[in-house]
């Protein structure tokens, strides 16, 4: 049996860095430049930052990221899975531990940018309750991007 275990996580150490590498690889190859909206591994360190890891047996195999924006909602961002790792449902187990994050520090609202081409990701968000929403914050329309949101409760 794996252990799984969901822990805030340095996104400067050697394996988690090489994770955001493989995320952006990924990313890059799948839209346009001005499509990717990159948070560099500094700037998940930030104070308004929840990052955290998944590790299975040890070994880091998944990251995200809660970006607070203001006193009401908080971003999404740098959800990843390695591909290997995928169908073993560590998306959702990751996103439930963002949402119990953001319910802790009081947010009220959820919000995301994802894009058409992931259409794994997109079924995750659709299936934990995420709704299309109107671009946020400094995101314009992007026929490449989706918006999605969820309101706590």
């Amino acid at each position: 049996m794996q252990h799984i275990v969901i822990q805030r996580g340095d996104p400067a150490l050697p394996e988690v860095y090489k994770l955001i590498e493989q995320l952006d690889h990924y990313l890059t190859h799948l839209y346009r430049a001005e499509s990717n909206h990159l948070l560099s591994p500094e700037s998940l360190q930030q104070p308004n930052v929840t990052f955290l890891t998944v590790s299975i047996d040890n070994v880091i195999v998944g990251c995200g990221a809660l970006v607070k924006q203001d006193e009401d909602y908080a971003e999404i961002k740098r959800m990843f899975v390695l591909p290997e790792f995928r169908g073993l449902k560590i998306g959702r187990r990751l996103l439930d531990k963002l949402e119990s994050c953001a319910r802790a520090s009081g947010l009220k609202l959820i919000r995301l940018e994802t894009g058409i081409s992931q259409p794994e990701a997109l079924g995750l968000y659709e299936k934990a309750g995420y709704q299309h929403c109107d671009p946020f914050g400094n995101y314009t329309e992007d026929p490449l991007g989706i918006f999605m949101e969820k309101k706590l409760v």
